[in-house]
């Protein structure tokens, strides 16, 4: 995410006929791409004379590392201009990232006085300047590579993160972390020895160095501390606690392996809402049993309780309802349940299935009249001539009908002539059994004159030849 990342070159540095690369954003791109610890100035479009402007300005360097110095002779400067700075260690160049009224605004912040020790702006950069300078920079992977060498021989106990050469080349900052003390004077030897420059060794936090480096935290978006974030404070487990945050190392801690620092973002907020949280010390107890707190929502203001026994199940309560029950426990009162905070009170009768569907029942005779009357109506047109008969009793059969005399007899019927169509059947009237010598052979088909027609032979299926292939076609498979 460095400056030098754009193909098309560095935000803020200008082509040989004065166009600006980049982003063409003059240095000010607020969309973090390019690069690191970036300020919008949105005083910018403000008209303000030169002699009235704030004389001191922001310059920014390498890694996000920024510093104030004082334009005392009054330069026409912009965003994104490259200048010479004076330093403790000799010249030094350096771009521009804020200038104006918000420059006072951030000394305020950081508790930095306008006095002497604010150093002076020497002058515009040049392009013999800007070269050098991007010279010294190509040196800072090669040092760091060899460094690590070194210090690997020497077998300290350090890691080493950074080198920031300066412009002029004849100093570098070798930035390096560790948990214990080192004793460096040799490798500053070595270092020295064989690079020939003078060496300075600074140490820096993880949470330092994380910025230096950058990277993409676990949101989505660039790190905090590579972007905006430049203090850094202490952050406990008891801020995950107080948020209700599963206390799982892996996911509190941030890429410099301590905790996020993101944790301490909304913890006034949750602080706050917790001082209308009741403060649960035991089991409230029940008359249906003794209930264990499971969850609480801070911001809804509900917590779930579960039943001893039925841990499963989870109660809903509101965080009033809860205090009131953390009263009444504390006077030796014991409640019915969640919802039914009065002992005394007289028990309610729970209405029968009955009494449930009363209502049903009424709209069925308001309203179902009609359909029944329909009903009672077909019954009594069926029973219009013989009357009602009414329900039949158990045991007894169904005897014959007074009103139909005895079926006479119709005796055997007569051979029907060869050749002579019968005709379609009445209707009502059933066909009778089939004789033995009228049985139809199997495979016979009734012929249309009456008779029994011979079984047409089987015709043996032909066997499926493919077509030859096409010029040039590939064969196909037989089947």
């Amino acid at each position: 995410m460095a400056c030098k990342s754009c193909s098309s070159g560095s935000c803020g540095s200008t082509s040989t006929s004065g166009e600006v690369k980049g982003c063409q954003s003059n240095g000010g791109c607020g969309s973090g791409g390019c690069n690191k610890m970036n300020v919008f100035d949105w005083l910018s479009d403000l008209d303000v004379p030169s002699f009235q402007r704030y004389h001191i300005v922001e310059v920014k360097f390498k890694g996000g590392r920024k510093e104030y110095f004082r334009n005392a002779d009054q330069l026409e400067l912009h965003t994104g201009d490259s200048v010479m700075v004076d330093s403790s260690s000799g010249t030094q160049l350096g771009v521009v990232s804020l200038q104006g009224e918000l420059v006072r605004l951030q000394l305020l912040k950081k508790n930095i006085k306008d006095d002497d020790k604010v150093k002076n702006i020497f002058r515009l950069a040049t392009e013999k300047d800007i070269e050098k300078h991007e010279q010294a920079m190509a040196r800072d992977l090669p040092t760091m590579y060899r460094g690590r060498q070194i210090i690997s021989d020497l077998k300290l106990n350090m890691k080493l993160s950074d080198v920031e050469f300066q412009s002029d080349g004849a100093k570098a900052i070798f930035y390096y972390s560790s948990e214990d003390r080192v004793d460096f004077r040799e490798l500053i030897k070595l270092l020295a020895t064989e690079f020939k420059i003078r060496v300075e060794m600074k140490q820096i936090s993880l949470r330092q160095e994380a910025g230096r480096l950058g990277g993409i935290g676990v949101c989505g978006r660039e790190l905090c501390c590579s972007t905006w974030l430049t203090d850094f404070k202490n952050v406990t487990t008891s801020a995950a606690r107080y948020q209700n945050l599963s206390l799982n190392p892996v996911k509190l801690s941030g890429q410099c392996g301590r905790l996020k620092c993101c944790l301490n973002y909304e913890l006034e907020t949750y602080m706050d809402a917790l001082k209308s949280i009741p403060t649960i010390e035991g089991r409230l107890k029940t008359k249906r049993g003794e209930a264990i707190l499971q969850k609480t929502d801070i911001f809804k203001r509900m917590m779930w309780f579960g039943i001893v026994g039925e841990e499963a199940i989870w109660i809903p309560v509101s965080c009033d309802r809860v205090a009131e029950i953390v009263d009444l426990n504390k006077k030796g009162i014991i409640p019915e349940s969640f919802e039914d905070l009065n002992p005394d009170a007289p028990a309610v009768e729970k209405p029968t299935l009955s009494e449930l569907n009363s209502d049903l029942e009424r709209m069925d005779k308001k309203y179902g009249g009609a359909k029944s009357g329909n009903r009672n109506n077909r019954n009594n047109r069926g029973n219009r001539d013989g009357g009602n008969r009414g329900p039949r009793a158990e045991g007894q059969d169904r005897g014959p009908r007074s009103d139909r005399g005895p079926r006479p007899d119709r005796g055997p019927r007569p051979p029907r002539p060869e050749g002579e169509n019968r005709g379609p059947r009445p209707e009502g009237q059933e066909r009778g059994p089939r004789s033995e010598g009228q049985n139809r052979p199997e495979g016979s088909t009734p012929a249309a004159d009456g008779g029994t027609a011979t079984p047409k032979p089987f015709k043996k299926k032909k066997k499926f030849k493919p077509r030859p292939p096409r010029d040039g076609a590939a064969p196909t498979p037989e089947a």
